[in-house]
């Protein structure tokens, strides 16, 4: 894991220490709510509908066991006992009270974390694939150039007030579980004919009032020439961008005012217009900080654990849990685990305290002193030996993280709605809430299989339904709260944003209908069908008659 250096100790006390001044200035009415609002949200705390939230950046999701504890002693000192993980690989303190946040953030400079960068128009934190650096199928991990985005962009004098907020993504696999394509800029590695590794670049893709999946601006570039085709693509957004209207100042709306075609000639043109570019200092910088990323020594194991198998074979909710939530790992000997944060009922990426503790524990004892969040709300193991898994979920048990839903129906995306944000619109959680207990039986979430259900509560889209399977948008209609469904939308290497199926329904009726989709999905089917490619094969026609059939 990168370690801070001198410059960011520095950095971030400094940071610390100012903020803590203009705290004190706003505490004593030295300066107003308005003057004030910018100072806070360049440290990541946002005024909300109860108190005031704090976002925590967590770049590329990754985290060490005494980080986590130290997110644990916070949620227990200074909020109600949890934290609030997000699909931006952050954490969110909802009941944060003004005084206590100086302190909060020295408590985070003790183990190297911090808020900046998680508000404001800016480049935002860093996000990655949650399996990096473990994956079966990765080509190579993309942390270190996580990390060297994360230094370039931080307080970079000609992006620190862009035209609006900017979010970068990057995945080394083919299988994109970054959603690259629904950022900002999307990165994602190849490897070309000659066994050269280098970025497709993506821009322009993003969620919110307007959707839109991202163009290729770059089909291969070269890993030394990324900073500087960034800085390109950035100082063209700086330039056109607008600013005149903050509904239409994201990327995505000039890649889709101009056109891709002159979007890339412009930024080609602004990239060769670099006097005599140079990558030394991007090169050797890159390869101190990959230094950092050295995967563990892992322990030379066969493929196959006896003591896994018989545990399957003699506990059978272990087996069900092993299939669901371990994934593949690129070592011989051992699994990642993905620790569902979804038990029946519950609030999608809460974690108390107490649970924040077991985990670091579990890291600490058998997963290399490494944990992840991911962008489905979760918490991930990335390097667990196999022997040690029943011993890992037997921990998880007790402290009712082990939830064999993951990737299922129960494994629902959700922000927090009207229920804490005070842009939202309607509640998601209880939504999240009644789906989950109407798909409780494992059996039925096995039968209808793999599945994404996103729900978001207004149109800034924080739970990013336009990509889910099935996703839900919660709205006002007249002040009441009613809910609008989408099918067929994706956030993975074949991304798509999903269709609008007709009238919304009121709260109360959003798991029936649910069901009533999911029914239909199961009905027709073909053997071995996921729902994704069910729902591309039919289109929307025989769920709108299922679905409004009554109507």
């Amino acid at each position: 894991m990168y370690r801070y250096d001198e410059f960011d100790h520095q950095f971030v006390r400094e940071r610390t220490n100012q903020f803590r001044n203009q705290t004190e200035r706003r505490l004593s009415g030295a300066l107003t709510e308005d003057e004030f609002r910018p100072l806070r949200l360049m440290n990541g705390l946002y005024l909300q509908l109860h108190a005031y939230m704090l976002r925590v950046a967590i770049p590329y999701g990754t985290l060490s066991g005494r980080q986590m504890r130290q997110l644990a002693l916070i949620a227990e000192k200074w909020d109600k006992g949890y934290g609030h993980f997000t699909t931006r690989q952050n954490i969110q303190y909802n009941w944060i009270k003004l005084e206590d946040a100086p302190d909060i953030l020295d408590a985070l400079a003790e183990v190297e974390m911090h808020a900046i960068q998680t508000s404001g128009n800016c480049i935002r934190n860093v996000t990655t694939d949650h399996w990096a650096g473990a994956a079966a199928d990765e080509i190579a991990d993309p942390r270190p150039v996580g990390e060297l985005l994360r230094q370039w962009s931080s307080l970079h004098p000609e992006f620190s007030f862009l035209p609006r907020k900017f979010k970068i993504a990057v995945t080394g696999a083919p299988h994109d579980r970054a959603a690259v394509k629904v950022h900002d800029i999307g990165l994602r590695l190849h490897r070309n004919d000659a066994g050269e590794i280098g970025w497709e670049v993506i821009v322009g893709g993003g969620l919110g009032r307007t959707p839109m999946v991202g163009v290729t601006v770059r089909d291969f570039l070269p890993q030394h020439e990324l900073v500087g085709y960034l800085e390109a693509i950035m100082r063209v957004y700086n330039l056109y961008g607008r600013r005149d209207n903050k509904y239409k100042a994201r990327i995505k709306i000039l890649v889709h005012e101009i056109g891709a075609e002159k979007f890339k000639s412009e930024v080609e043109a602004e990239y060769a217009r670099r006097p005599h570019p140079t990558t030394e200092v991007e090169e050797r910088e890159l390869a101190r900080i990959a230094a950092y990323f050295a995967p563990p020594a892992f322990e030379k194991l066969p493929r196959w654990s006896a003591s896994f198998e018989e545990a399957k074979l003699a506990n059978p909710d272990f087996a069900r849990w092993a299939k669901n939530n371990l994934g593949p790992h690129r070592v011989d000997g051992y699994a990642i685990v993905n620790i569902s944060l979804k038990p029946e009922g519950g609030i999608p990426g809460d974690a108390t305290a107490d649970q924040m503790r077991v985990m670091a524990d579990l890291a600490e004892r058998f997963g290399n002193d490494e944990l992840r969040v991911s962008h489905a709300q979760n918490i991930v193991l990335p390097h667990v030996k196999k022997d040690d898994l029943f011993t890992v979920w037997q921990a998880l048990v007790k402290a009712d993280l082990a939830a064999a839903n993951y990737g299922l129906a129960g494994d629902i995306i959700a922000c927090p709605g009207l229920d804490y944000c005070a842009l939202a619109t309607a509640r998601s959680i209880p939504v999240a809430q009644s789906i989950s207990r109407k798909f409780a039986d494992s059996r039925k979430q096995d039968e209808i299989g793999k599945l994404k259900i996103n729900i978001s509560g207004c149109i800034n889209a924080c739970g990013h339904h336009h990509v889910g399977h099935i996703g839900i948008l919660g709205l006002d209609k007249k002040g009441e709260e009613f809910y609008q469904i989408t099918l067929g939308g994706s956030s993975a290497e074949n991304a798509s944003i999903g269709t609008i199926l007709g009238p919304g329904f009121a709260g109360h009726e959003v798991a029936d209908a649910i069901e009533t989709i999911l029914d239909t999905y199961l009905k027709h089917r073909e053997p071995g069908e996921e729902f994704l490619a069910t729902y591309r094969r039919l289109g929307a026609k025989p769920f709108k008659e299922a679905l409004y059939a009554t109507a």
